[in-house]
């Protein structure tokens, strides 16, 4: 039998990166139960509600009824009571004429978010002058929110940009063009 080729580099000290279920652990057992937005964490997701947990799921709970339950914050009320975000989207150059329609926009979109994912959560809209700053607490909600922008108001450009980590925030400016 032909011997194997060695590698000229020694072995690293790097762990292997791992996939799927090894990558988040065994996640907690049990439920918790958000204290202020009742979402309930359940099989490593969260849910919006106790309630809305398919059959399978809740005819477990009935038969496993030595699960302890727990009350936290979620991920998502524990950013907002702490003022962090990981996403932020700045839209300059507002015309007067489209910001209250770009607002109610804003607002739909991380609705359609939220009702989807617990922990996708618009935390602030603030009106400086001529421009909107948005907070959300998912950098992908943000990315998506100026993508989506970009596609629906013609004369408009977008910079998406990732902080380092340990933050890994989302920084996403939308520029509306003016029209000459």
């Amino acid at each position: 039998m032909a011997s194997q080729p060695r590698s000229k580099y020694p072995k690293s000290n790097i762990p292997k990166l791992r996939k799927g279920a090894e990558k988040s652990g065994s996640g907690q057992s049990g439920l918790v139960l958000c204290n202020g937005c009742q979402a309930v964490y359940f099989k490593k997701h969260w849910h919006h509600d106790l309630l809305k947990l398919n059959l399978s799921e809740s005819a477990s709970l009935e038969k496993n009824s030595d699960k302890k339950v727990k009350f936290a914050l979620c991920p998502a009320c524990q950013m907002i009571k702490n003022r962090q975000f990981e996403g932020e989207v700045i839209i300059k150059n507002v015309p007067e004429k489209l910001k209250e329609e770009v607002m109610r926009f804003v607002r739909g979109f991380c609705l359609r978010a939220y009702q989807r994912d617990p922990m996708d959560r618009l935390i602030d809209i603030k009106v400086f002058g001529k421009d909107i700053a948005v907070t959300v607490t998912e950098n992908e909600l943000a990315s998506k929110l100026g993508r989506k922008m970009k596609n629906l108001f013609n004369n408009t450009k977008v910079k998406i940009s990732f902080d380092h980590k340990p933050s890994n925030a989302a920084r996403v400016v939308v520029e509306f063009l003016s029209n000459k």
